[in-house]
């Protein structure tokens, strides 16, 4: 497998995981959703507010798209789940957009990401393996607090793998994702 078919399954494997944790968010009821929990963030809301707007910045560093730290000024966070999940979900069909876009030499350009000391130079790869990795990190600090109430959490270490193709299917069409089937 090449690093560039990785990426492109990170990202649908990103997508599909998000979208299995938020349908389960979703059956919460609002005093859950925004209960005070012990995690790094102090409840749900905030948890999946921070990876949605963690995600649009690096997203936006990624297609060089020069908002930066202006994501930050501006950000709104969403104060009910049904809000915050489209958006999410749309974050997410445009990471696929971007991963499903690059070819071998993309992995090494160099892009700008604006931080509060300056721009940092990165590559593409070590920029989408690090939204990656902050992304898991998160979801499975969600997926904690989620045993904390009536809402059982969802299944999301489950990777694209062949023999896992029809149990996943239904998850990838409700939420518009090609599965890794479409890569071959």
């Amino acid at each position: 497998m090449d690093l560039v078919r990785h990426y492109r399954l990170m990202a649908r494997n990103n997508g599909w995981s998000n979208y299995r944790l938020l349908q389960a968010t979703c059956e919460l009821s609002q005093e859950d959703f925004v209960a005070r929990r012990t995690s790094f963030f102090p409840s749900l809301r905030e948890t999946l507010n921070h990876l949605l707007l963690v995600d649009l910045y690096y997203l936006d560093a990624l297609e060089e798209g020069g908002r930066g730290l202006a994501h930050f000024e501006r950000w709104r966070p969403h104060l009910d789940v049904k809000s915050l999940v489209r958006e999410q979900h749309a974050t997410d069909r445009r990471l696929i957009a971007f991963c499903d876009a690059l070819g071998a030499a993309d992995l090494s350009r160099v892009i700008g990401i604006d931080r509060k000391q300056g721009i940092d130079r990165e590559t593409v790869a070590d920029t989408l393996a690090h939204l990656f990795v902050h992304q898991i990190h998160h979801r499975g600090q969600a997926h904690a607090m989620l045993s904390g109430t009536p809402v059982p959490p969802p299944q999301l270490d489950e990777y694209f793998l062949v023999s896992d193709a029809e149990r996943r299917a239904p998850d990838l069409k409700a939420c518009g994702i090609e599965g890794p089937e479409s890569m071959l």
